[in-house]
């Protein structure tokens, strides 16, 4: 066999069956007055598909050498391509894709609605039953599977796989969707007020040199062989329970967070008894104790920043009441508190400045014993400068701490012109009170 017969058979290897008639073809008319013959026999190609290859390219006009390079995979793009839409490129495909098609429309496998007409209407019927809607919206969406669908179907006489079934979905106008949250908590004038207010709090203790926590819960975490979320490098999973049952749990850890604003320090007490205000109060405590007291000046004033539940809830009687008693009154601390709406716990410093960053530390490694978790937490650290300390708390919090009427009148709080249910200052009573 010649070099150019070896030739032409490589080329037409790599083409597809249109792009191959009208090669052959050329090849032919080149080859003069048996070259239909001789193409015939060296490539196969029956002779009345060289002959319509042939006239093919007495038809065809000149195209355009951009448009033959873009659809052959090249990527020389002018400006005006470059500034396209996604919308107008997608036009474009779908034009291009009829244009250029190898097979004249109507090839191939019909679809399922033209070879079984009914089977659009029985899958409507099936899903009368199985559409759910939101009433003020035209949000809808189904219960039953895809493979479920295509049982049903099949069970009615309609042959349809769950692809299709899903494609026939598709055309009705569903798809798949994840849940989506929804937008913020509507209907609260004042958050807005409460979000500039507290920028002003913080402005002002700043100025002055005074001191700014940020306080919050993290989620109770079970010591023991419990899986713990996340991926983390070693050469073997390690192994946990099965089951991440409570009650097999050798404690339950209680992480309060008190993050320094000024300072971007972080301190956690882990309690391993209830989260409630008298435990809150006694980690403030112990940390003016053992930092606030002896980093700050005589005579500052702390400004606390919390959620609106929980233990250092609004709300909480309890969380005032030990906060005037354990605080202030011991320390001669006047403390300013100012809560975050319900809802925009997520604002609070404390959250994304210090318990992410323990729980991406954390991730993936079980808590077997609290060491562990105290090494864990005292371990985290930032490319900005972040650094915790950890403490274990074994005191016992009891809950259900009941606060008399006469014992709340006595406390010496100082409700706050905006926001008064969420602004509020604490002075120390003196020692006769």
């Amino acid at each position: 066999m010649l070099n150019d017969d070896l030739m032409i058979l490589k080329v037409i290897s790599r083409l597809n069956g249109a792009q191959a008639r009208l090669y052959i073809a050329k090849e032919a008319i080149c080859k003069g007055r048996d070259g239909i013959q001789r193409m015939h026999e060296l490539t196969g190609l029956s002779q009345p598909t060289i002959l319509k290859g042939m006239s093919e390219l007495r038809q065809q006009e000149p195209a355009d050498l951009t448009k033959d390079i873009r659809q052959l995979g090249g990527r020389h793009e002018s400006s005006e391509e470059s500034s396209l839409t996604s919308t107008t490129r997608r036009a474009r495909r779908q034009y291009g894709a009829q244009r250029y098609r190898i097979r004249r429309p109507g090839g191939g496998r019909k679809l399922i609605e033209e070879i079984d007409p009914a089977i659009v209407p029985a899958l409507e019927r099936l899903l009368a039953d199985e559409i759910a809607g939101d009433p003020m919206t035209e949000q809808k969406w189904i219960r039953s599977s895809l493979r479920m669908l295509s049982k049903q179907l099949a069970d009615g006489g309609h042959r349809a796989s769950h692809a299709t079934v899903a494609r026939l979905l598709k055309d009705m106008g569903f798809s798949l969707k994840a849940n989506k949250r929804k937008q913020g908590r509507v209907g609260c004038p004042e958050r807005d007020h409460q979000f500039k207010y507290i920028a002003s709090q913080k402005q002002r203790f700043i100025t002055a040199g005074w001191p700014i926590i940020s306080i919050d819960t993290k989620k109770k975490e079970l010591i023991g062989e419990f899986r713990n979320n996340g991926r983390t490098w070693r050469r073997h999973a390690e192994e946990v329970n099965e089951h991440d049952f409570p009650g097999v749990a050798k404690w339950r850890a209680v992480p309060f967070g008190i993050y320094d604003v000024g300072k971007n320090e972080g301190y956690v007490y882990v309690g391993i008894s209830n989260d409630t205000p008298e435990f809150v109060v006694c980690s403030i405590a112990q940390w003016w104790q053992d930092e606030g007291c002896r980093v700050y000046p005589i005579g500052s004033e702390l400004l606390i920043l919390a959620d609106s539940g929980g233990g250092n809830g609004c709300r909480a009687r309890a969380w005032k009441l030990n906060l005037q008693v354990k605080l202030c009154d011991t320390f001669g601390l006047t403390a300013t508190v100012c809560h975050y709406p319900a809802g925009c716990s997520k604002w609070n410093p404390v959250e994304h400045r210090l318990f992410s960053y323990i729980s991406m530390n954390w991730q993936g490694k079980p808590l077997k014993t609290l060491e562990i978790m105290l090494a864990y937490i005292r371990g985290t650290s930032t490319a900005t400068g972040l650094k915790v300390k950890a403490f274990l708390d074994r005191g016992v919090y009891k809950r259900g701490q009941k606060v008399k009427s006469e014992d709340f009148e006595r406390l010496k709080t100082e409700p706050h012109a905006v926001c008064p249910k969420w602004n509020y200052t604490l002075h120390p009573r003196k020692v006769q009170e």
